[in-house]
């Protein structure tokens, strides 16, 4: 296994080089990050945060003590199961408070795509008995996650919903008139993402939002990608469901959470025990319940400083790779994109040749969703926003996390550019 310490932050321990050593400038909580990434051996440069963070130390510290000494079944009437009904009752409080709703409007899930899947199946099917046979009409955009978009072509597909799906402009931004201009008399769905997470763009949610309740139809959002960097109030955001998944925000993988405005229909797609609220049957995952409560609470705190702190760096890297490497051109809105998000396409180079010479060198990044990175067709959100299909091949995503330095980005800014023009040069191009 490689050593490898990431950034800035950490030096090689000469008494024992498993455990870098604290540097002057370096905090406890970014030493204890970093000693973790050197032990699972990964890459010098990780820029992949859309895919997935590591679980921050401190929140893997509040999920230990469920996994051990208090690993009681919620459901249990004893003093142990007691005390995780209580931590999972704490966690609901918690993250209540971070969306500013009442704990009963949270239900925990195994994660987004759970999150998004109950969010849209559940609004759906509940309202199907309340029109009298219509088939029930969902509106959302062409820019989705699988797990939003999946969803609803399965619906369309099998149980006869019709369903409407907004184009976007050539930065993946969608115009709330178009969404407005959709709707129908037996519209009961419209679900828009709040931020894309293959080319950062920030959708104007609240004002898709107000139209939505202006004419009584449930509004959902996919807040996956932006609950790290974006501020979650349901009120100021006027939607009535929202999704979340732990590990975007440093929390750990597989679990999420769904807010459902009080009133709002939700038919449960898992059935069983009446576990959350009669939502969401399957004991409670405790430690990991703990963790998306420690995690959200830690991300949203951080939200504005660590925003601060990216934005040059993803600033350096918009700016430098056009300018460095002939025929690259961003992707995403210019201005409205995550704090952490520079995503490009690039002519004349495939991808996944690309992302294997970076890992060769030590940099960790992707040519999109994780989701769908094993498939071999081009990305239907840059396919949505006009890119074509031999351009859309060349799709590269760096994103950042707190860790990140500017040595990184331009160790990165050096190392691209010559990647491009050795692929160029293998099939014979410029």
């Amino acid at each position: 296994m490689r050593r490898i310490v990431t950034g800035r932050a950490c030096a090689p321990n000469l008494k024992d080089p498993s455990e870098p050593t604290l540097q002057p400038d370096c905090s406890p909580s970014a030493h204890r990050l970093s000693c973790i990434m050197v032990r699972m051996g990964r890459a010098a440069i990780y820029l992949d945060h859309a895919a997935t963070t590591p679980v921050h130390p401190d929140v893997l510290a509040a999920m230990l003590p469920y996994f051990s000494h208090e690993f009681g079944n919620p459901g249990g009437l004893y003093g142990l199961g007691q005390r995780a009904r209580e931590a999972v009752e704490d966690a609901r409080r918690r993250v209540a408070r971070v969306l500013g709703c009442a704990p009963s409007e949270i239900v925990f899930t195994s994660g987004g795509t759970e999150s998004d899947n109950l969010a849209i199946r559940g609004v759906v099917l509940a309202a199907r008995a309340r029109l009298n046979g219509q088939a029930p009409h969902i509106i959302t955009s062409a820019i989705e996650h699988h797990a939003v978009d999946g969803t609803c072509h399965q619906l369309r597909e099998h149980y006869g919903v019709e369903l409407t799906e907004i184009a976007v402009d050539r930065t993946g931004r969608v115009d709330p008139g178009d969404v407005m201009h959709a709707v129908r008399p037996n519209t009961v769905l419209i679900s828009i993402m709040y931020a894309n997470n293959e080319v950062g763009t920030i959708e104007p949610i609240a004002d898709i939002g107000q139209m939505a309740r202006e004419r009584g139809i449930p509004f959902h959002t996919d807040a996956v990608q932006a609950a790290a960097y974006l501020p979650l109030d349901v009120w100021t955001l006027n939607v009535d469901l929202l999704s979340l998944g732990a590990h975007k925000f440093f929390g750990p993988k597989g679990v999420g959470a769904l807010y459902v405005r009080r009133g709002t229909p939700l038919l449960p797609s898992q059935t069983g025990g009446g576990h959350e609220g009669d939502r969401r049957a399957g004991t409670e995952n405790v430690p990991y319940i703990a963790g998306l409560a420690a995690a959200l609470e830690r991300a949203q705190s951080h939200r504005a400083e660590h925003a601060a702190a990216l934005d040059p760096l993803r600033r350096r890297l918009i700016d430098a790779i056009p300018a460095t490497i002939a025929d690259a051109h961003l992707t995403g809105h210019p201005v409205e994109r995550l704090p952490h998000n520079a995503s490009f396409v690039i002519e004349r180079v495939d991808a996944g040749s690309v992302l294997a010479a970076l890992d060769l060198a030590g940099v960790a990044a992707s040519s999109g969703s994780a989701c769908t990175s094993a498939l071999q067709e081009p990305s239907h959100v840059l396919t949505a926003m006009g890119v074509p299909r031999a351009l859309a091949a060349g799709a590269l995503r760096l994103t950042l996390g707190p860790e990140n330095t500017l040595a990184e980005i331009d160790t990165v800014l050096e190392t691209l550019p010559d990647i491009v023009r050795r692929l160029r040069a293998l099939r014979g191009g410029a």
